[in-house]
């Protein structure tokens, strides 16, 4: 019967409700009439016509208020108090019908003075009552709920409303609110009680075995949110968060969307502090260049410069869709915070020195900010000369260009896989480190300044064990984790990107940046309080858990990064960032190593790259032999495993 009547045409559930009115607003008066006069009125005579008129008046009124374009399924509060207003008005121009009526008509009908004011006390808890009880029924408040049953940890105003909002819903059940305040206990917050503060969550998790907690604190700092994870993560309840108050602010997010936790909460180190000086410094006015701006560093680049002001900036990228992708969203941002930001999509590749020449020179760039880059370690390691080609003379084709073109200074995004580097990658970022730093000997600051910054793993990007993680965890694991002792720095993308653009405007020719990343964070631990806080053990399946995989390490890989090549290290403007004081090589040198390159490449001589870069950087040490799909399709079997 409910699921024909939710079928029925929006005109046909109108109709319906109008005669349901019909018949509760003539119940209504009989009541009023019956509590005013303390007996059981039956009215006689021309009384009947007060009864006959009532619902004449009262149907087109509640059309005109719109009670009839209310979704019953959804009805709220404001519907509520429209209502209330609509059943006044009913009952105002009610009470002037008898008067009418036996002035005009010489009719005589009786009501008692007092009468309208019982009716419309009948009439709200008639008609706003009948939409509330329909409300509840529609929405499976009467039947057996399924699916969830979550809990709200804050019992605030963002509480409050992510309760209203799952209200309708027939898959969760909520069960009520957890808050730490004590006064807050035994209360009732948008119809749902608060059990207590988080000790209640262990007894409530024995009786629903699927419970899922979901943080409504969207005002907490994140220590707090810390503080609150550490405690739910003993519980392996599943937890997922509301936004915080400035993505919503910034219309990235809305009050009642939900989150998988943010990592950055269980990572134990505080975000770095942006100074708004250094960031506008280089880029607001100014026309900006972004290479790889499709790539995860290189979009987030883009974002927080368009909200600098700059008055052009122009995106390189050698992927197409990638290139449409962060077009489209820029141009989004731009009209959503009315940005007034020239955006220039270029196809093209950072190794065609003629096109990069030509855009720096045509567009007057001014800054250049260098994130294309191949970062994946293992795809680096099995396919040596394009990465080593695209990451070091990329660089060098970039920085040329920068010259001749008169930019005013070159940002290279580097890695802390270039310090003592143990790959093909991390070797190719030193070696491009050290590009910049020779041509920085034959230009003079004052023309082209170039800088560099190296930081750790970035929280989200294509190469993050974070994604990894979520899906293993989804599809029921186990999670896989190269080695159990193995750590990374880690930062966000957010994080990322600003300082980039803060050492951009620090530096004074040749510097290397690095930023000052706290404790380094073991990766199985990661895993296993990510385990815990999406509502699973860390257990084999037939225990209903999920288990951690050790892969062993990858080729190239390493169980520690450094940021430091040396122990010489001075602190800048910013507390966060630090200048290292790495030994630079001769330019003359660069150039001859960098001929021997194309000529190496030119040969397809893998062997031969390999050796250039063992001569060229300091502390390189790769830990497997050359794994390029070329040579090893070259081997024989034996070769290959051995």
């Amino acid at each position: 019967m409910l699921k024909r009547l939710l079928r029925l045409q929006r005109y046909q559930k109108a109709l319906l409700i109008a005669l349901a009115d019909t018949g509760l607003v003539v119940a209504s008066l009989w009541v009023a009439f019956s509590l005013r006069l303390g007996e059981f009125y039956l009215p006689n005579g021309n009384q009947w016509l007060l009864f006959l008129a009532a619902p004449l008046i009262a149907i087109p009124v509640f059309i005109r208020l719109g009670l009839y374009r209310a979704v019953i399924r959804y009805i709220g509060h404001r519907a509520m108090v429209t209502v209330g207003y609509a059943n006044a008005l009913v009952a105002l121009l009610w009470s002037l019908l008898p008067f009418y009526i036996n002035r005009f008509l010489e009719l005589e009908l009786f009501s008692p003075r007092s009468l309208p004011f019982i009716f419309w006390m009948v009439l709200c808890i008639s008609i706003g009552g009948s939409r509330q009880m329909a409300r509840w029924f529609v929405s499976g408040s009467f039947r057996a709920r399924r699916g969830n049953h979550v809990l709200i940890y804050g019992a605030g105003e963002a509480g409050a409303q992510l309760a209203m909002s799952m209200a309708p819903s027939a898959e969760i059940t909520v069960l009520g609110f957890v808050d730490d305040a004590p006064e807050l206990r035994g209360q009732q917050i948008a119809g749902y009680p608060v059990l207590g503060g988080r000790d209640v969550i262990g007894a409530l998790k024995l009786d629903y075995e699927n419970l899922e907690v979901l943080l409504a604190m969207p005002s907490a700092s994140r220590q707090q949110r810390r503080d609150i994870l550490n405690a739910l993560e003993s519980e392996e309840v599943a937890v997922r968060t509301m936004p915080s108050l400035d993505q919503v602010a910034l219309g990235r997010s809305d009050m009642t969307e939900l989150n998988e936790i943010d990592v950055t909460d269980l990572l134990g180190r505080a975000p770095v502090e942006a100074d708004t000086q250094l960031l506008g410094s280089c880029i607001t006015g100014q026309q900006v260049l972004v290479s790889g701006a499709g790539g995860s560093i290189g979009s987030e680049l883009c974002r927080q410069i368009i909200e600098l002001g700059p008055r052009r900036l122009v995106l390189v990228e050698h992927a197409e869709f990638a290139l449409f992708a962060i077009e489209q969203d820029l141009r989004k941002r731009c009209v959503q915070q009315q940005l007034e930001v020239e955006l220039v999509p270029l196809l093209g590749s950072v190794l065609d020195q003629p096109r990069m020449l030509g855009v720096m020179s045509r567009f007057e760039i001014s800054t250049v900010y260098h994130a294309a880059a191949y970062k994946h370690v293992p795809l680096v390691e099995q396919n040596v000369l394009p990465g080593v080609i695209n990451n070091v003379m990329g660089t060098r084709v970039m920085a040329e260009a920068a010259i001749a073109a008169g930019v005013r200074q070159m940002v290279l995004v580097s890695t802390d896989k270039a310090v003592r580097p143990t790959n093909t990658m991390g070797a190719s970022k030193r070696m491009a480190e050290m590009v910049l730093q020779g041509l920085q000997q034959r230009v003079a600051p004052e023309q082209t300044r170039f800088v560099m910054v190296r930081f750790g793993n970035v929280l989200g990007s294509s190469g993050s064990v974070i994604p990894l993680f979520k899906r293993q965890i989804a599809q029921g694991g186990p999670v896989t984790v190269t080695h159990s002792e193995i750590t990374r720095y880690f930062m966000t993308i957010p994080e990322a990107a600003s300082l980039v653009i803060q050492a951009g405007s620090m530096g004074e020719g040749g510097d290397l940046f690095v930023l000052d990343m706290g404790e380094p964070v073991r990766i199985a631990d990661l895993a296993r309080r990510m385990i815990r806080l999406s509502g699973y053990r860390v257990a084999a399946p037939e225990q209903g858990g999920i288990d951690i995989h050790y892969s062993g390490l990858r080729p190239g890989e390493k169980l520690y990064e450094e940021l430091l090549i040396g122990d010489a290290v001075a602190g800048t403007q910013h507390p966060r960032i630090l200048v290292a004081r790495e030994t630079a090589p001769d330019d003359a040198e660069m150039d001859a190593a960098l001929e021997r390159l194309r000529q190496l490449a030119d040969a397809q001589d893998v062997a031969g790259v390999r050796q250039l870069l063992l001569e060229q950087v300091d502390g390189f040490a790769p830990q497997c032999e050359i794994q390029d799909w070329l040579v090893v399709a070259g081997r024989s079997p034996k070769e290959s495993e051995e």
